[in-house]
């Protein structure tokens, strides 16, 4: 129960601190994140000591490919004024199918290798934890706004 309550403290105490960096947004909602996850999961020690590098590599990789690949091709398409011949259009679809494919490869094997640490239905309840987070976190942004 005392784990419950800190965990909860710790990401009220993380919500409520102004914004002003990137990075520090960023190392926010990351702690936020964390604790929430812990929470949901529900975590032992000798999971979450397996678990959060994992996740931690996965989140990593899964953000360099979305900022080089994906950022590069929208940055084509949004600077080539609808002017893209077929043959363009064409190596631009191949190249997202291509980095959707990575994605999916990665989502792949990281759940394979989370089936080593973690029961089946705790990768479940990430899966849904983790789009809990994301969607609070966007009610927060937007009545921040």
């Amino acid at each position: 129960m005392k784990k419950i309550n800190l965990i909860t403290l710790i990401a009220l105490l993380i919500s409520t601190l102004t914004f002003s960096q990137d990075g520090k947004l960023r190392n926010q909602i990351k702690a936020s994140k964390v604790a929430f996850l812990t929470n949901e999961l529900n975590l032992t020690t000798i999971e979450a000591e397996k678990f959060w590098p994992l996740y931690n590599t996965f989140e990593d990789k899964q953000r360099e490919i979305k900022k080089e690949k994906i950022k590069g091709y929208r940055n084509r398409l949004d600077n080539s004024d609808d002017k893209l011949t077929e043959k363009e259009a064409a190596a631009a679809l191949a190249q997202m199918e291509k980095t959707e494919d990575e994605l999916y490869q990665l989502r792949k094997k990281f759940i394979s290798d989370l089936k080593v640490i973690l029961p089946v239905t705790k990768i479940l309840k990430l899966k849904k934890a983790d789009e809990d987070f994301n969607r609070k976190l966007l009610k927060q942004y937007k009545d921040k706004k």
